[in-house]
């Protein structure tokens, strides 16, 4: 699935492939496989998650293609389960084989855009030349029995180059893509060890063997999606400064009764932008609108797990009100109910949950987020902009089109640092223009 921007291009710039291989870890992984386990497998429907980094820098493109290759061989080393392969054994039961014909590598695109530079990206909209900086757009994670579970596409740009990036997602959650972000940017330039060593180990979390049936093609899943054929979808960036974010949170903070527990960031934010897309969709006051934030889990199960855990240990949780009654309250209110819901999500909630679906396993479609849903994933926290492979901190960090549906959004921490936070938000086209013009989301008069 892929979205468009309906704002003006920069001028368009011809992509051209260049070179194709296959990274393979610098040593045989420390063990044949690795479990999926319950965490991982509601994610097998939904696509390779894309990330895309723009950097200016003046070094040879070809030596920084070499180097960054280099340091992907050294960190498949520590993460070889993005070398491998997904399989399912005799009983259904899906996991990555990472030995023999399974250890595959990473598949590595290198290509040249030079008519367009690193800043022109970074600050101009132009979706259809950035989605060609990524690989991997409208694959589907179950396609990892047939494909690479990671692909990275080296692109020389005028000033710089892209380093864009599809994970499957079946494999990890964007705290675990972080982490071997960072990582693979740390052994490229030059560093001896990782500051974190991965732990694989993903049946300390949840040991519960769960056949699985997959449907024959990504498209048969497609096709039976009983709401049909996705819209035409529109994606922006909203950056809000640490001042702009501030206020947010003060305002949101300012009508609590005394005593009450304060409004973090991430609830007031998250109000915020609740109540602007209801007002961009014109919902009816009766209208039903649904919140789902896609939370980590590492601290809240029992045991804790520990920030090394590589795979997926997050859940989506949900909340949901009237849109008129969302509205017509004050900003601490749909706040609040963020504060209850993802205070309610303890280690006994995640258990029942994990319960739940283990007793019918299903394979989900983007419509079971809820009716006119805001949905939330990464985080600010990501330290995104540190991800430094020797050219300095990107211009821009960014999400391609795969698994943005409507009104999902992705939290970056914004580059100009402090507490500034981007929002990329995807809509239908007809409520992207209205919010485009919401002074009140937009905090112009902050």
């Amino acid at each position: 699935m892929t979205v468009e921007n309906g704002h003006a291009e920069t001028k368009a710039a011809a992509v051209k492939v260049t070179n194709e291989a296959m990274v393979l870890p610098r040593k045989a992984p420390g063990k044949p496989t690795c479990p999926l386990i319950t965490f991982d497998l509601p994610y097998m429907t939904f696509y390779y998650n894309q990330k895309l980094l723009l950097y200016k820098c003046d070094e040879e493109f070809g030596d920084a293609a070499e180097r960054l290759k280099h340091g992907l061989a050294a960190a498949l080393e520590f993460f070889y389960p993005l070398a491998g392969r997904l399989k399912q054994d005799e009983e259904k039961v899906v996991y990555v084989e990472c030995e023999g014909e399974g250890l595959v590598g990473a598949e590595v695109i290198e290509a040249a855009a030079e008519g367009v530079s690193a800043v022109e990206l970074a600050e101009g909209e132009n979706p259809a030349l950035l989605q060609k900086l990524v690989p991997y757009t409208g694959v589907m994670n179950l396609e990892g029995l047939h494909r690479p579970l990671l692909a990275v596409q080296f692109t020389k740009l005028k000033d710089g180059l892209a380093i864009g990036a599809a994970f499957n997602h079946a494999i990890l959650d964007g705290h675990s893509t972080w982490h071997f972000m960072s990582s693979w940017a740390d052994l490229t330039r030059g560093s001896p060890a990782i500051s974190l060593l991965p732990t694989h180990d993903r049946i300390v979390a949840r040991s519960v063997r769960l056949p699985l049936s997959l449907p024959a093609s990504a498209l048969d899943h497609e096709l039976a999606d009983p709401n049909g054929p996705a819209k035409p979808l529109v994606a922006r960036v909203f950056s809000f400064s640490e001042s702009t974010v501030d206020l947010i949170k003060s305002c949101a903070n300012a009508g609590l009764p005394p005593g009450s527990k304060p409004l973090s960031t991430f609830q007031s934010l998250g109000a915020h932008m609740w109540r602007a897309v209801c007002r961009a969709r014109a919902l009816k006051p009766e209208d039903i609108t649904v919140f789902v934030i896609f939370a980590d889990c590492r601290s809240r199960v029992d045991p804790p797990m520990p920030d090394a855990f590589f795979g997926n240990l997050i859940q989506a949780i949900f909340t949901g009100t009237a849109a008129g009654l969302l509205l017509a309250s004050p900003p601490e209110f749909g706040a609040g109910m963020l504060q209850q819901v993802i205070g309610a999500h303890n280690a006994d909630a995640i258990e029942k949950r994990l319960e739940e679906y283990e007793a019918a396993p299903k394979l989900f479609y983007y419509s079971d987020a809820g009716m006119n849903c805001v949905a939330v994933g990464s985080s600010p926290r990501f330290k995104v902009y540190d991800v430094d492979f020797g050219f300095g901190k990107p211009e821009r960090v960014r999400s391609g089109s795969n698994n943005k549906f409507d009104g999902m959004v992705y939290l970056y921490p914004g580059r100009e640092g402090g507490k500034s936070i981007d929002v990329e938000l995807t809509l239908q086209a007809e409520a992207m223009e209205r919010l485009e013009k919401d002074e009140e989301f937009l905090v112009a008069k902050a």
